[in-house]
């Protein structure tokens, strides 16, 4: 029989008091990462990501020191089909606008890696973290070396002749970053709410949140990361340019672009006119969604009600500024904002994703546990 855990419930084995350092390192973390997100959306928008041809992980931190440095960076950046295609009328100082931000981005990169590494050592040294946790910081760890890897390669791809990085190694980039801001996200939760152990007094733990509920923040879930991955192909294809009206794409509902591409399974990631017409209606499906999640949360009460009308806000503003960004034409700031706000509604979508499948209780009461089927229905 399984047994309701309310916020009177005995405490779950395995459950000990969140260190406070552990929290506050993984949400400093988390925060950085979001902003490396930000920065390297404005070191896309600006062309700036290409303005370093080489990669040195260990020696490149001191940016160029005097003229003769720049000076040599700026031939470097001279030989390659960027400059030589689209930069040509480009002189030193307009060299280092570009320069600065990809930099930046690199730079944070490295602080990252150490803001990681040095306190997770620290703090397994000295036996402050909890062993379910262990493993999970190994597999962040990695996840970062692999993250830095990918942006060499996504960078590489644009060292060649037609000087555009590639929108699949753009999207595993950015993917790949806002994956582990979440990852490191839900770490933190797992610090403050309390691990999941696995049994209290024997039986399987609930929290009276009904399967319903669960299959639909699944659901949310899924759309996201589909939204988030034709978001990057957008953003690294340049579709966004592509139809600047909404909601007709010009003046049809369907543009005659979408779905002409052959072979026809090239249309999903080719075709730019296909690709916003996804990333449209995405949209469109996930607002629905996560307004229909939280209809059906409102009445289970606690931080599930409410973190539901937080993501239901958060992915309405999200919505208003990707159609201004779209008829906008693309402009930096909005652009930026937008990848921002993607992030946030990322995070938030975690910590409701955290509420349902946790084993602490979500909702407000043990009556409103049992009630929640009930709920649901009306």
């Amino acid at each position: 029989m399984a047994t309701t855990v309310t916020s009177n419930a005995p405490i779950l084995r395995g459950f000990t008091a969140p260190d406070r350092f552990v929290v506050v390192w993984l949400l400093i973390t988390c925060a950085t990462i979001f902003i490396m997100v930000l920065v390297g959306g404005v070191t896309r928008l600006t062309g700036s990501g290409l303005s370093m041809v080489d990669w040195q992980p260990i020696m490149g931190v001191l940016p160029p020191l005097d003229e003769q440095d720049w000076q040599a960076l700026f031939l470097a950046y001279q030989q390659f089909p960027e400059y030589q295609l689209y930069n040509r009328h480009m002189d030193l100082e307009g060299f280092k606008q570009i320069f600065y931000w990809e930099y930046v981005h690199r730079i944070l990169g490295r602080v990252i890696g150490l803001l990681f590494f040095v306190p997770m050592c620290a703090l397994w040294v000295s036996k402050r973290l909890d062993a379910w946790i262990k493993p999970h910081l190994v597999v962040a760890l990695i996840l970062g070396g692999l993250q830095g890897l990918m942006g060499w390669y996504m960078v590489q791809s644009g060292l060649v002749d037609d000087a555009r990085v590639s929108h699949y190694r753009l999207a595993a980039h950015l993917l790949l970053a806002m994956g582990l801001m979440a990852y490191t996200y839900w770490l933190a939760l797992g610090c403050v709410y309390g691990h999941r152990s696995d049994t209290v007094d024997g039986g399987e733990v609930t929290m009276g949140v009904p399967q319903e509920l669960r299959a639909l923040v699944m659901i949310v879930m899924m759309l996201l990361w589909f939204q988030l991955l034709y978001g990057a192909f957008t953003a690294g294809s340049h579709a966004g340019y592509a139809y600047n009206t909404f909601p007709l794409m010009h003046d049809r509902w369907v543009a005659d672009a979408v779905m002409q591409m052959q072979p026809f399974w090239h249309n999903f990631t080719e075709s730019t006119a296909t690709i916003q017409f996804i990333h449209r209606w995405l949209a469109v499906l996930l607002l629905v969604a996560v307004a229909w999640l939280w209809w059906r949360a409102r009445r289970l009460g606690g931080a599930l009600m409410w973190s539901s009308v937080l993501l239901l806000a958060a992915v309405l503003i999200q919505f208003m500024m990707g159609v201004l960004t779209l008829v906008k034409v693309v402009p930096l700031e909005l652009a930026s904002a937008h990848q921002g706000g993607a992030c946030i509604v990322l995070l938030i979508a975690v910590h409701v994703l955290y509420l349902v499948f946790s084993r602490r209780s979500a909702v407000r009461s043990s009556s409103r546990g049992v009630q929640g089927n009930e709920a649901l229905r009306s």
